[in-house]
């Protein structure tokens, strides 16, 4: 409907690759996820898995006055507007696109699990598996939390943390393209820094193979986010994170 509209008013209609990476596309792509996770951890109550970038935000939002609970995901999806309001762009979409990109990003995601296991064999590692079977319950729970995790750890540190580094290193003189390429790393070490229990208590101990991959994957995550758009770099993490879960 959106296209035929489009079609006449004289406005050609987008390509897969341009109209998929659009923030008004990527919002509504990864709302089910959004509901998904928000749902799911008011329904599991305290049994809920939460991420642990939402319990940051909103620990931050609440220090700074503002503890309503669903003040997180309505300024996620706030930031997702006001994105593509300064990008000038139109205000239609063409629902056709949707599944294309989770077919995607689920290639995307299986990608990079192989990717994780390649350098696992490098660096002369085994992929750690559990022992035994997880509970159905168990499963449910990890899904849900992989849910926020691909929303919530991309908006903080691809959408948010990628251009205040930008803006860091251009105020201090560095040049377009080597301020945008700094800032991708610095978000992926930091990215990587932050799943440990250096920098939170409920972190992981550190180890090398853990660590590198955690950066390489920010640095794709990041790459996904500047050419392919929010959308498909947070429903790939989601999807990846699944992925580890399910093998």
């Amino acid at each position: 409907m959106s296209e035929t509209i489009e079609q006449e008013r004289g406005v050609p209609p987008l390509g897969y690759w341009e109209e998929s990476a659009r923030p008004l596309v990527s919002l509504i792509f990864v709302i089910p996820l959004l509901a998904i996770y928000e749902i799911g951890v008011v329904l599991l109550g305290p049994q809920a898995l939460r991420n642990g970038v939402d319990v940051w935000l909103r620990t931050f939002l609440e220090a700074i006055g503002f503890g309503q609970y669903l003040l997180l995901p309505v300024l996620t999806i706030c930031f997702l507007l006001g994105w593509h309001h300064m990008k000038r762009q139109r205000w239609t979409v063409t629902p056709r696109v949707l599944p294309l990109m989770l077919l995607e990003s689920a290639i995307l995601g299986l990608l990079l699990l192989g990717f994780a296991h390649w350098l696992a064999a490098v660096m002369d590692l085994e992929v750690a598996a559990g022992t035994e079977p997880a509970l159905p319950s168990e499963i449910v729970r990890q899904m849900i939390a992989y849910a926020g995790a691909g929303i919530y750890e991309e908006l903080l540190f691809r959408l948010i943390l990628i251009p205040v580094l930008w803006q860091v290193l251009a105020m201090f003189g560095v040049q377009k393209v080597p301020a945008a390429i700094g800032a991708v790393l610095l978000s992926s070490l930091i990215f990587s820094a932050v799943h440990y229990d250096f920098v939170t208590a409920a972190g992981d101990s550190f180890e090398w193979y853990s660590f590198t991959f955690r950066f390489l994957a920010g640095v794709v995550f990041a790459c996904l986010f500047a050419f392919r758009g929010f959308g498909i770099a947070a429903v790939t993490h989601a999807l990846f994170n699944m992925f580890t879960l399910i093998e």
